[in-house]
């Protein structure tokens, strides 16, 4: 690689790693919070913000204040999601499994290594509402989609996955979050005879999740559903009895992820 070469692509780094802090958060940061927390030169951090801004990606919110995102990103993102065919085609049947689990449903998209919220709804009417935060990469190890997705792969490519991404520990997640290959591989058989993977307080404290991967007629995987919501409402008799409406929604979108070039690319990459 050139020296050109080399300043460009930690150029590109730094300004997507701007734009990935700023999407976790809508309220704005300082340019010293921002710098601070991704170790760049605050500089540095305030030519890419400067230039963001000019781009129509980044405002200041008042002079000499916060920086946040416009809108620009997140419609970019819909629109390519609308073209694609996700929302017609999924978000009716994420709706429907939400009114009847009455908690928050999402759908995530296999790409590549990762895994990513793509769409949700949210079933809940009153009480506590869990809503993370969409768009990021799913910790593969201790959440709900994770497992569904790495329960349908051998062992050696699951390890890969996690190995690559790396373990969360209790202290980040919940503190029944598994943080060894062994402990990992025990549930994943576990979710693998249910059908779906189902969990309690292993992403975060006081919550349950489960979900289902949505595979194609050759048991690719194009992406998961889940469903989570607080322990007090989502426990382990209520994730059974909903577990026959998830894996049908998965089912669902299954089917439909045939009229969609994104959920159909992904499954032919298997």
């Amino acid at each position: 690689m050139t020296n050109s070469s080399a300043v460009l692509s930690g150029t590109v780094d730094r300004t997507l790693r701007i734009l990935e802090t700023l999407a976790s958060q809508p309220e704005g940061l300082p340019l010293t919070a921002l710098a601070d927390e991704l170790n760049l030169p605050r500089s540095a951090c305030h030519r890419l913000l400067a230039d963001l801004v000019r781009c129509g990606y980044v405002r200041q919110l008042r002079a000499m204040g916060d920086y946040a995102l416009t809108t620009r990103l997140p419609a970019l993102g819909l629109s390519f999601l609308g073209a694609a065919g996700i929302l017609d085609i999924a978000q009716p049947i994420i709706d429907r499994l939400a009114e009847e689990c009455g908690e928050l449903v999402r759908l995530a998209l296999v790409d590549e290594d990762r895994l990513t919220f793509v769409a949700k709804a949210q079933g809940a009417r009153a009480g506590l509402r869990y809503d993370p935060d969409m768009g990021i990469d799913v910790p593969l190890s201790c959440t709900a989609a994770g497992h569904a997705w790495l329960m349908t792969l051998d062992e050696e490519r699951a390890t890969e996955l996690v190995a690559r991404q790396g373990f969360g520990t209790p202290r980040e997640y919940g503190p029944k979050a598994p943080t060894t290959f062994k402990a990992l591989m025990k549930i994943l058989e576990e979710d693998r005879r249910r059908g779906f993977s189902m969990m309690v307080e292993m992403y975060a404290p006081g919550m349950s999740a489960m979900a289902a991967p949505v595979q194609g007629s050759g048991r690719e995987v194009a992406g998961v559903i889940t469903i989570a919501g607080p322990m007090q409402r989502l426990t382990t008799a209520v994730m059974q009895e909903l577990g026959r409406p998830l894996v049908e929604a998965a089912d669902e979108l299954a089917v439909a992820a045939k009229s969609s070039p994104l959920l159909r690319r992904r499954s032919a990459r298997g």
